[in-house]
């Protein structure tokens, strides 16, 4: 392949929105690490990527960035653009809704979601798994943890989809400033949204997530109100956003891998490792920046302060150098787990564990329930340019089965699948 790398570069957003992006990923991780522009290093080698993210010579500012100019900045999500101290302090308080423990009392009603919604599913033959299953499943988890009403749910899911397409991390030619308006303002109203539910009156917890937010750390070293407000933004969209590409990459990966669909159907305690190959297979989050602060070299290439970084992490997640037939999708894979999907180092993703809890159930209720489902032509994918799932993937099936018993179906209101249940 002998396509001009720097113009690859800029058509980026439009190469993750192919059905096959990868033959061009793999163009690029082969040529890393590359200028693509004065201030601009393309770095997609796994070695390389996974050092960038914990070296503490590079800044998650993205700001700090030479490139950028005094009135072009990428539109930030507050906790994740910081560095120590700063984000060492938040994200210790952060971290306390995250644990183990904090989500395990999740487990059932996640679980009842997920098959609320396949009993829900249009008996018609066709069901959109991105409208009925993955978007309603992401989008009621996240808006529970923070205590959103169900009649919210989609008001908020539509800002956090504008402000998606906006967070866009490569500074050239190619920025759409209609898409960076429409995210800075969809931002602001969440920040509203969330002021306003803030100051509501109420006897009942918001939600697990937002009660330990507004709760964490002793007198005077809590979280301001500010911050709460900036983190719950974060949650919303994080949350929201890459879960969803995570069902809808998976399903698309089961789908085109009948054998690999039939094996989680006879052992579905193959879901976890299901949900970290279609992390590696095909991530959600496909690029990420940083910006060096000092000089430093990377395979060989100088990197100057002030360089923007941009790390292909799809591409270094099937780097032949560390995963065996990387173009092969396999749920048994050994070693799935050293993918970058959830970044590394200090801002390794703190909502990894409920998306892998919700990832888990969705492939193995979708594995066991849904009779000889079948990809159509019917697939699109989503304009967010540093993020990589479908905007519609339709499944022609033959019927669902009945779920199976469980010690217990949530009844709360978690606002979807309530129309029918199968029997």
């Amino acid at each position: 392949m002998t396509t001009d790398l720097g113009e690859v570069f800029t058509r980026l957003p439009e190469v993750l929105r192919e059905r096959e992006p990868y033959p061009v990923l793999a163009h690029l991780r082969e040529s890393s690490p590359y200028p693509a522009s004065d201030g601009v290093v393309v770095v997609a080698k796994h070695e390389h990527c996974s050092a960038i993210l914990r070296d503490p010579r590079v800044s998650s500012d993205r700001s700090r960035a030479r490139i950028f100019h005094e009135d072009v900045h990428p539109a930030s999500r507050k906790l994740v653009d910081l560095d120590p101290p700063d984000h060492t302090r938040l994200r210790r308080l952060v971290s306390k809704a995250f644990t183990g423990r904090a989500l395990a009392p999740l487990l059932p009603r996640i679980s009842a979601t997920v098959h609320d919604l396949l009993d829900a599913v249009p008996p018609d033959g066709l069901f959109d798994v991105i409208k009925n299953f993955a978007s309603p499943l992401a989008l009621s988890t996240v808006c529970n943890q923070l205590g959103v009403p169900a009649a919210d749910h989609e008001r908020v899911g539509d800002w956090s989809r504008t402000l998606s397409r906006g967070l866009y991390p490569l500074p050239l030619g190619s920025v759409d400033q209609e898409a960076t308006g429409d995210a800075a303002r969809a931002g602001g109203r969440l920040l509203v949204y969330f002021k306003k539910l803030l100051a509501e009156p109420r006897s009942a917890p918001y939600g697990p997530v937002l009660d330990v937010l507004l709760n964490t750390g002793d007198e005077g070293s809590g979280l301001s109100e500010s911050e709460v407000l900036g983190i719950c933004v974060l949650l919303i969209n994080a949350g929201y956003e890459t879960t969803v590409d995570l069902v809808g990459n998976g399903v698309r990966a089961l789908l085109e891998h009948p054998e690999q669909l039939r094996r989680l159907a006879g052992d579905p305690d193959l879901a976890p490792a299901v949900v970290d190959e279609v992390l590696r297979y095909d991530s959600p989050a496909q690029i990420t920046t940083r910006v060096a602060i000092a000089d430093l070299t990377v395979g060989g290439l100088r990197i100057a302060a002030g360089d923007l970084l941009v790390l292909l992490l799809g591409a270094a997640n099937r780097d032949p150098a560390v995963f065996t037939g990387p173009d092969e999708f396999d749920i048994g894979r050994t070693g799935a787990g050293q993918h970058l999907a959830f970044a590394s180092g200090p801002h390794f993703c703190l909502g990894s564990g409920l998306a892998r809890i919700e990832g888990a159930a969705a492939f193995a209720a979708f594995a066991g329930r849904v009779i000889e489902p079948k990809m159509t032509d019917r697939l699109t994918y989503k304009a967010t340019p540093s993020l990589r799932g479908p905007e519609s993937l339709v499944v022609a099936f033959s019927g669902v089965r009945a779920a199976p018993p469980v010690l217990s179906r949530a009844t709360a209101d978690h606002g979807v699948g309530q129309e029918r249940r199968r029997t």
